[in-house]
């Protein structure tokens, strides 16, 4: 059996359609619905059983044996960059990581969890996945810091030995129409074209980076997903990973290739910055690929073209969810 936590998220239910498309269906998935519609990615998905995240994680203080685990993939966590309660974010995305990958490390089963490029902050120290710089890097929001809190107990224990975890860049693709605020700029720039016919995109307030030049590095999900399963099922790969495209590509590049899978005309207007979002902006990121392809990783990822071109043609446009 696999478990799969926050498996009705957006990256969660990618690993299990993964799964399903590999033949996989004994699967055991945790989240908490909630009343987001997160549900609706489930629908075409197959699993043989769904346990409420707060029942799991009582089940699993209690040292209950779930029978023979392939390995546990924990996604489940508070995804939101601009979340302020401190307290939940520590309690959710870092006590309920910690008790997992000690369960998972006594019963010996192969444990990956979330982790996240947001630990890197404004990347003055650069975007290595080398385990020890959990200790001096400084993200720039409490999102962030809780999932850099586990990366570095982890470290400090000797756990990140024997575990893996997975440092998402700019994550987009199917499944993540849920995520309200936090969908990805190909969602929310999507929707904006369908009702506007046009984009708006933040002035840029660094002398370096011009109006919509600011640069991410975006991944496509379906690479994603196979980047983690890759390290799911490598047991002896252990450590910090950086999963992304590898380029760093601007949000024009990014605009501009959805309005090309519609074959229209690009329309871009530049907005001013919130003032709440203008010191904690990245400017840049690019996750450093090596570590990955060095443990053994060699399929080639989409370009942010063929990604966002099969997500507007084969998901947006005709409004599925994968396995549809």
């Amino acid at each position: 059996m696999i478990i799969i936590t926050g498996a009705a998220g957006f990256i969660g239910s990618a690993i299990v359609w993964q799964l399903n498309q590999e033949g996989i269906n004994d699967i055991l998935l945790v989240d908490s619905l909630g009343s987001d519609e997160k549900w609706k990615n489930l629908v075409n998905l197959k699993y043989i059983d769904f346990l409420d995240k707060k029942e799991f994680l009582t089940l699993i203080e209690q040292g209950t044996n779930f029978g023979d685990v392939q390995f546990i993939i924990h996604m489940g966590a508070n995804s939101s960059t601009t979340e302020k309660d401190a307290d939940h974010l520590v309690e959710n995305n870092f006590r309920y990581t910690k008790v997992l990958a000690d369960y998972s490390l006594i019963k010996g089963i192969r444990f990956v969890y979330a982790s996240s490029a947001a630990t890197y902050g404004d990347g003055s120290m650069g975007f290595e996945d080398n385990d020890e710089d959990c200790l001096k890097i400084k993200p720039l929001n409490m999102y962030g810091y809780s999932k850099n809190m586990m990366d570095q107990w982890a470290y400090l224990t000797g756990a990140l030995k024997s575990i893996a975890g997975v440092k998402y860049f700019n994550v987009y693709g199917p499944n993540e129409t849920h995520k309200g605020d936090m969908r990805s700029v190909v969602h929310k720039a999507y929707g904006q074209i369908k009702s506007t016919g046009r984009v708006t995109l933040f002035k840029s307030l660094h002398p370096d980076y011009k109006d919509g030049e600011q640069m991410r590095d975006f991944v496509y999900v379906k690479d994603a997903v196979k980047m983690t399963l890759f390290l799911a099922r490598n047991k002896e790969i252990n450590g910090l990973y950086n999963l992304g495209q590898g380029k760093a590509r601007t949000w024009n590049d990014l605009v501009f290739s959805i309005f090309n899978a519609l074959e229209m005309d690009s329309k871009i207007e530049y907005i001013d910055m919130p003032e709440h979002l203008s010191p904690k902006y990245q400017y840049f990121t690019e996750a450093n690929l090596k570590k990955i392809r060095s443990a053994g990783y060699d399929e080639n990822l989409f370009t942010l073209e063929e990604g966002v071109r099969d997500y507007v043609k084969n998901y947006l446009l005709p409004g599925k969810y994968l396995g549809e």
